[in-house]
């Protein structure tokens, strides 16, 4: 039989105690320490960014300072790149929620400004109150070096300050393919935009993109932050090619959650249903190289057990079960 440490005695202790109060049973103790998802059904991406986050039912964003991490890497329509209106929604949903301030930051595989020029989001947040980042403008001190133990980066990596010391991170993604090694390119890999390139004096992308460990790199890359939201368009979706084109299919799913390892394991799960690339459809969801070693770095969810998905409303509860039988079938 498996000994507990004391940490997780104390926890369990603790949510014990708690359910004797309450008159919890032992399955609804289990229940409270999953993670939870939330799914809407929805072509409709203002409705999608509402839906997701009323059925999350945090507000992780009131009287802080928030930072938006978006999918800028190029100017390509979703899910090549995040919609000018999931976005705007957002942004909407967040000032409603009391934030304090709204910046977006972004670092793009062109110039930053060019893309955000060609997607035509400049005039967007400036009417929308929001302060750009252009992380390709950072110092170089500002580009602060990260090197954790056993890792699988030769040297270590270096992450953008604003990511590091942002109040509030919110990160929001599409539901895609990744056709250049990643396999998916959902909330984990979103990230990969956090960490400088070539132009920026450094050679980061060189390795990731050649290096055998890429999707464990792209993990790894997760390990100094945390996002205290992380909202996923998945109404497109590329189920081959990406990330910037590739073979389109109809999602029309929105998910929310504050765990980026759950919501790629039910983006996974969303592509399977789709039909997908045999990268997607003959690998188990929880031994893809990017959850698996996310899950070995403490990041998120360890398993489908971990994880309850949140339907947002009657018309989304039939879709939710066949996501959760693909999540938990594997």
């Amino acid at each position: 039989m498996a000994r507990l440490n004391r940490r997780d005695f104390l926890k369990i202790s603790g949510m014990a105690g708690g359910a004797i109060l309450l008159g919890l049973k032992g399955e609804e103790i289990m229940a409270a320490k999953k993670t939870a998802v939330a799914l809407i059904k929805t072509g409709n991406r203002k409705e999608g960014v509402q839906g997701s986050l009323k059925a999350l039912g945090i507000n992780p964003v009131k009287g802080k300072n928030v930072l938006i991490k978006p999918n800028f890497n190029t100017a390509d329509i979703a899910p090549g790149s995040t919609h000018n209106d999931t976005l705007t929604a957002l942004v909407e949903e967040i000032w409603a929620m009391g934030a304090n301030s709204i910046s977006l930051g972004e670092r793009s595989y062109p110039l930053t400004r060019e893309v955000m020029e060609q997607k035509g989001v400049l005039p967007l947040l400036e009417k929308l109150n929001v302060k750009i980042l252009d992380f390709d403008i950072l110092d170089q001190k500002d580009w602060v070096e990260v090197i954790p133990k056993d890792s699988h980066w030769k040297k270590g990596f270096r992450i953008a300050r604003p990511v590091l010391e942002a109040e509030c991170l919110v990160s929001t993604g599409c539901l895609k393919t990744h056709q250049f090694g990643g396999i998916f390119t959902l909330s984990l890999k979103l990230h990969v935009g956090v960490v400088p390139t070539t132009r920026h004096g450094f050679d980061y992308m060189r390795e990731l993109h050649t290096s055998p460990h890429q999707r464990k790199l792209i993990a790894e890359i997760n390990q100094p932050f945390t996002p205290q939201l992380v909202i996923l368009d998945g109404v497109d979706a590329f189920v081959d090619g990406g990330p910037a084109t590739g073979k389109t299919a109809k999602g029309e799913v929105f998910l929310a959650s504050t765990d980026r390892v759950a919501v790629d394991a039910v983006g996974v799960a969303v592509l399977k249903n789709l039909g997908s690339n045999p990268a997607i459809m003959n690998t188990r969801i929880f031994d893809q190289e990017q959850i698996a070693r996310a899950v070995e770095l403490g990041l998120g969810a360890s398993s489908p057990a971990d994880i309850e998905i949140i339907a947002s409303d009657e018309n989304s509860k039939e879709y939710r079960d066949r996501i959760d039988a693909i999540l938990n079938q594997g």
